[in-house]
């Protein structure tokens, strides 16, 4: 494999496969730490929301102004942005929304339901609709990846943190129905490697017609799809916790620790 290409591809991998780490929490851990987990969605959301107007959307602008011009650039750029919200608003309304995959449930709950079979369908819709989500997320990390390593690692954790309550969610429903730990994180692994192959998909797509016109498409809907991710999952999920001025302080920080970074980085 092309050496330009490994990084992005494990980087997304990472982040994919911490849907296992949300699993693997719901069966180790006793209790649910809420103000941890209030504050790491926060954080999140906080280097999405940053990276998405401070650093995606200039990059993508200087790229496209090189190409276009800076009234045309500034055009497509604003298009691009909201092209990308647009796709992944289309994703989040084919989910079916009796079935919530970013509800926020608690590792504590393992123990307080009897065993029901039934429960099985809302495990399965559940970690369908997280690899649904899952894909244009992927296509996010390795876009981001691809232009620029660090900013492909702050975007791979970002999503990694906002991937960890994804594994709880499949993977309680799932150990209800068959009370099997192993079929259960199995399940919820599985989820999360939407993201690799929906990286995989669009990248052998869109290769082929690489420039840097592309390019800077790319980066502005990237920062779509997170702004949309952050506000409609991230945010509503960090509150549901019940830690609504801690997932505020997680923002606060996340966009702290981007600036420092891109500052230092530069």
């Amino acid at each position: 494999m092309n050496h330009d290409l490994l990084l992005p591809l494990l980087l997304t991998l990472g982040a994919g496969l911490a849907t296992g780490i949300g699993s693997a929490l719901a069966f180790l851990a006793r209790h649910t730490n809420k103000r941890l987990l209030s504050f790491s969605l926060g954080l999140s959301g906080g280097v999405m929301i940053y990276v998405s107007f401070v650093e995606l959307l200039r990059q993508a602008d200087t790229t496209l102004a090189a190409e276009w011009g800076a009234r045309n650039a500034s055009l497509i750029c604003a298009a691009s942005f909201f092209a990308g919200i647009l796709l992944i608003g289309i994703i989040d309304r084919l989910v079916p929304s009796f079935e919530n995959p970013h509800e926020a449930r608690a590792v504590e709950e393992l123990n307080d339901a009897p065993r029901n079979p039934r429960l099985m369908r809302m495990g399965l819709l559940t970690a369908l609709a997280i690899g649904i989500h899952n894909f244009p997320e992927g296509i996010a990390t390795f876009a981001a990846a691809m232009d620029d390593t660090a900013l492909g690692v702050a975007i791979a954790v970002a999503i990694a943190i906002h991937n960890i309550p994804e594994g709880i969610a499949v993977s309680i429903p799932i150990y209800y129905a068959t009370g099997n730990r192993r079929k259960a994180f199995l399940l919820s692994l599985l989820s999360g490697l939407a993201e690799p192959v929906g990286a995989v998909l669009a990248w052998a797509l869109l290769a082929p017609f690489m420039s840097p016109t592309l390019m800077g498409c790319l980066l502005a809907g990237v920062a779509g799809i997170m702004v949309f991710i952050s506000i409609d999952e991230l945010l509503p999920a960090a509150r549901e916790y019940g830690e609504a001025h801690t997932s505020i302080y997680g923002v606060v920080a996340g966009m702290a620790v981007m600036a420092a970074s891109l500052i230092l980085l530069a």
